[in-house]
């Protein structure tokens, strides 16, 4: 995903705050380990360890694993993650958490790291909604959290979703046949999802005239451009249809959520064609 740069307001006192939460926090447990029960689970949510994630995206990977006390930092309102300004509250949620969940190409990692001080894990998350990555996000965090079994189920539940939604999509074919799609470099999941035939991708940054060209003359029937990220219309005048797919979950949290979406927008534009 593109790197943006984000300017911070000064923040007064912030490492104060920081520093102040960490002693009354230090009281705690600080193993950032989940209590378990008999059978290897998580206790009840009061026992949990406390996740706080960067964006709903991390947050619903550590919901799906099996964390109870999941908080997301940026609004699922915010259309560009990266963007998002933090504020003292994030840092002083950020420092009384005993796992932190980030995204290497988010350009506040590093402040929160800071504010993550000693007691905190840190998590780095591969945020890509390709079923292969989203599964193996899911049970990493569950051995982390010790949640396996409610990770391995949710992963069940998910290939089964998943298989669920691409014969739905796949019976609004146009024609019947496959189509064919350009794809931005982040979005290439729901075109898999579809069984469309990737003609061209492009991204993330923004498509030059060359690669504007090069995909136009490609003759793909539909765009599935990346509604976090998008310029506006990416190839225009080429008569492709141009579908704005979402890579994170809203303010539920719930992961399945983005893919019924996507696959929803895909069986109504396939079936008009």
């Amino acid at each position: 995903m593109a790197h943006v740069r984000v300017l911070f307001r000064p923040v007064a006192a912030v490492t104060a705050l920081s520093a102040g939460l960490l002693l009354l926090t230090g009281c705690g447990d600080g193993s950032g380990k989940a209590a378990t029960d008999k059978a290897g689970e998580s206790g009840p949510a009061s026992s949990g360890p406390v996740v706080v994630a960067t964006s709903s995206w991390e947050a619903a990977l550590a919901k799906a694993a099996g964390a109870k006390n999941v908080k997301s930092l940026v609004p699922a309102s915010v259309r560009h993650a990266p963007d998002y300004d933090l504020k003292p509250s994030d840092l002083a949620a950020v420092a009384g958490a005993d796992y932190v969940l980030y995204a290497s190409f988010e350009p506040f990692a590093g402040r929160i790291k800071e504010a993550a001080g000693s007691k905190a894990k840190l998590i780095e998350v591969n945020l890509d909604n390709a079923p292969a990555t989203t599964k193996g996000e899911v049970t990493k965090l569950g051995k982390k959290f010790g949640t396996q079994r409610t990770a391995a189920k949710w992963n069940s539940r998910f290939t089964a979703e998943w298989t669920s939604l691409a014969a739905q999509v796949k019976a609004t074919w146009p024609g019947g046949k496959a189509p064919a799609v350009a794809a931005q470099k982040f979005t290439t999941w729901a075109a898999g999802l579809a069984g469309a035939k990737v003609v061209g991708t492009y991204g993330p940054e923004a498509v030059t005239p060359a690669q504007l060209s090069a995909l136009s003359a490609k003759k793909p029937a539909f765009v599935l451009d990346n509604e976090n990220m998008s310029t506006g219309t990416v190839l225009p005048g080429s008569g492709a249809k141009q579908l704005n797919i979402v890579n994170y979950p809203d303010a539920d949290l719930d992961l399945l959520g983005v893919y019924r979406k996507t696959a929803g927008q895909m069986e109504k534009a396939f079936s008009a064609s």
